[in-house]
């Protein structure tokens, strides 16, 4: 039972999974700063620094002993954290107190956990995306030859088919993928790097040798899993890069706005819907409702997350000479609930690609009621063909077009143009034909051999080349 007289986060208590939840948690990053001291003071041991192997196995066997209430009582005491679990890391490994954090400045822990933390991140991430390809592409395949009206300007354009809708869904996390894993090709530690970001103490250490400060990096760097650095730094790692990974998270979030959006509409046609469960309430008032809160709810997050990146702009822009620490208290904030977010709407989009619902005999219905308006440039080139006159086929069209839509919208009639086709004798050579020329098959042109091919030939790579992530679905916890 949570304590009620006080605000909890929703992206913990109701959106995101507990697995991202842990991968921004205070265990984690304190458990990283202790793996990144004994790698330097392992590095230090090997490279001729006066540190005793006893030293080292001492901060391994306690490396998750962390006394999270001494630290916080030292960091009340110091006001400073990484000098607090210094102290702390001391108190459990004695021995070894007076090595710990050896000629390095706070943020050789700070910003190479905060990097480590963000790498494991996009990997939740991406597998999660992979999933939502996966759970989308079946449908895209299941669908692929049942026709729909397409939309430009939200008003009926020409046909397309439900799958092929959705390759326009996948297409967009095609692109998300793409920039992820451009970004994760990229992928640098800070490093060794000292105070300003100049290694002058770690030179001082070894007396002048700046070839063992280089190999020190390296050595440290490789025990942590990595093999890039940042060349050049100042106190912290680039700001920038934060940047950099809100604006891809907050592309995923473009992505499933744009879906979660194209299914609302969907669904207040009543073409497509999203899961509503058994016992699920749409509305307090009205009982009838099936309201698609999931997609809502997935709109309410990308629109949070689509804002965070301009906050990550202005912290790096505003990195004075080396450092300014009006970095820390913002990046504590903005990176760990943009990971949330991006969890919880992947989660939420998990979900809902996986069970939309379909109502095929709704949208021919509303095929229906268009499809004799889309015909009309169909029925006017049979009819020249016959030998007509399509400046005056064209205009008598226009007029039958115009006569039958007022009786649409103002009477509320059935789409009565082909009828008023049949009975023209201007049209004479399609009568008796009508029913061949708007054969629906005929209007969506390549749309199912387009979705085969899309997914054969660019998504099936991507899931192919992920095929141990897959299974996943997503949990909605409330």
């Amino acid at each position: 039972m949570t304590d009620k007289t006080i605000y909890e986060n929703p992206l913990c208590t109701r959106y995101a999974s507990r697995e991202m939840q842990e991968n921004f948690g205070d265990e984690k990053r304190f458990r990283l700063w202790r793996k990144l001291w004994i790698a330097l003071a392992e590095s230090e041991k090997e490279l001729g620094l006066p540190i005793t192997e006893e030293q080292i196995e001492e901060l391994k066997a306690h490396a998750a002993d962390i006394d999270f209430a001494r630290a916080e009582e030292y960091e009340r005491q110091v006001r400073h954290d990484v000098m607090a679990h210094v102290k702390a890391y001391g108190d459990v490994a004695p021995h070894a107190a007076g090595i710990i954090h050896l000629g390095a400045t706070s943020c050789f822990v700070d910003c190479n956990s905060e990097l480590i933390i963000l790498r494991d991140g996009l990997l939740i991430l991406r597998r999660k995306l992979v999933n939502v390809l996966d759970k989308l592409k079946k449908f895209a395949l299941r669908y692929k030859d049942v026709p729909t009206l397409g939309f430009t300007h939200l008003q009926p354009a020409q046909l397309t088919t439900v799958g092929k809708r959705a390759t326009l869904w996948m297409q967009d996390l095609m692109l998300d993928y793409e920039d992820l894993n451009d970004l994760l090709s990229r992928f640098r530690l800070r490093g060794v790097k000292g105070t300003t970001g100049t290694q002058a103490s770690f030179l001082d250490l070894f007396g002048g040798d700046g070839e063992k400060v280089k190999e020190l990096e390296r050595r440290v760097v490789q025990k942590l899993g990595f093999e890039k650095v940042y060349a050049v730094t100042g106190q912290t790692y680039p700001r920038k890069f934060d940047y950099n990974v809100l604006s891809v998270l907050s592309r995923i979030a473009q992505s499933a706005y744009k879906f979660s959006n194209d299914v609302r509409i969907l669904q207040n046609m009543k073409e497509i819907e999203e899961p509503f469960e058994r016992a699920q309430i749409g509305s307090s008032a009205m009982a009838y409702k099936r309201n698609p809160m999931r997609c809502e709810r997935m709109g309410g997050l990308c629109r949070y997350l689509i804002s965070l990146p301009v906050n990550s702009a202005i912290t790096s822009s505003t990195q004075w000479m080396e450092r300014t620490l009006d970095d820390s208290a913002n990046r504590r904030i903005v990176n760990a609930q943009a990971f949330l977010t991006a969890d919880a709407i992947l989660n939420l989009y998990l979900n809902v690609a996986e069970n939309l619902v379909v109502y095929e005999k709704t949208i021919e219905k509303h095929i229906r009621a268009e499809l004799p308006f889309m015909a009309t440039e169909n029925i006017l080139m049979e009819c020249v063909k016959a030998g007509g006159d399509r400046q005056k086929l064209h205009e008598r069209i226009r007029k039958l077009s115009q006569e039958a839509g007022r009786r649409v919208k103002e009477e509320g009639a059935e789409n009565d143009l082909l009828a008023r086709i049949e009975k023209d004798e201007m049209f004479a050579a399609v009568h008796g034909r009508l029913g061949e020329i708007l054969d629906v098959k005929k209007f969506i042109g390549r749309a199912p051999e387009q979705t085969e091919e899309f997914i054969a030939g660019e998504i099936n790579l991507i899931l192919e080349e992920n095929a141990d992530l897959l299974g996943e679905k997503g949990e909605v916890k409330v």
